[in-house]
């Protein structure tokens, strides 16, 4: 059975290269959500005016990978001490947060951060919030980093976070 979840840590480009190299992950889509403007686009959305976040779905199979470690994946990629922002991309579209499509999902994205705020030492920002409707974002964001993988931002942004989970989770890598 495939599970999805929506989450936010900063430009979906690293969140997408992270996943998209995981076993039991069997498809990434970036989007956007949690904001109240209808179809935003990512020049909109660059704005910080439409309240969206860059998000990520994460389709999984749980009898492949737990989503305990998708979710501590997430804690370990990102700095989720960092308000409305990663590293030099600044605004709440940047921001870390985790969109629960139930009450179940709720339960397991809490107790993550629980887990992370103990690893951080209780310092992280990262929001739970409503789902809301989700907007696929654009073609040319889907699967970026595979697509550009000399690309300056690439290089500096996203590499050392593939590495760095790739390091701690070494045996759900493909």
């Amino acid at each position: 059975m495939t599970t999805s979840y929506v989450l936010a840590g900063g430009c979906f480009w690293c969140l997408d290269a992270v996943y998209r190299g995981v076993r039991g992950v069997s498809d990434v889509v970036s989007g956007y959500t949690g904001g109240d403007t209808e179809n935003p686009d990512y020049r909109s959305v660059c704005t910080g005016t439409t309240g969206h976040a860059e998000a990520v779905r994460i389709d999984f199979d749980e009898n492949v990978i737990p989503g305990d470690v998708v979710l501590d994946m997430f804690f370990t990629l990102h700095d989720p001490r960092q308000l409305n922002r990663q590293g030099n991309d600044i605004g709440t579209q940047y921001r870390s947060a985790m969109f629960p499509a139930d009450e179940s999902q709720r339960e397991k994205f809490a107790a993550a951060l629980e887990r992370a705020d103990e690893l951080w030492g209780g310092s992280t920002v990262t929001t739970i919030e409503p789902l809301g409707t989700w907007w696929e974002a654009e073609d040319y964001h889907q699967d970026y980093f595979a697509k550009n993988p000399g690309n300056g931002y690439c290089q500096a942004v996203a590499v050392p976070k593939v590495r760095k989970v790739r390091a701690g989770f070494a045996e759900w890598m493909q």
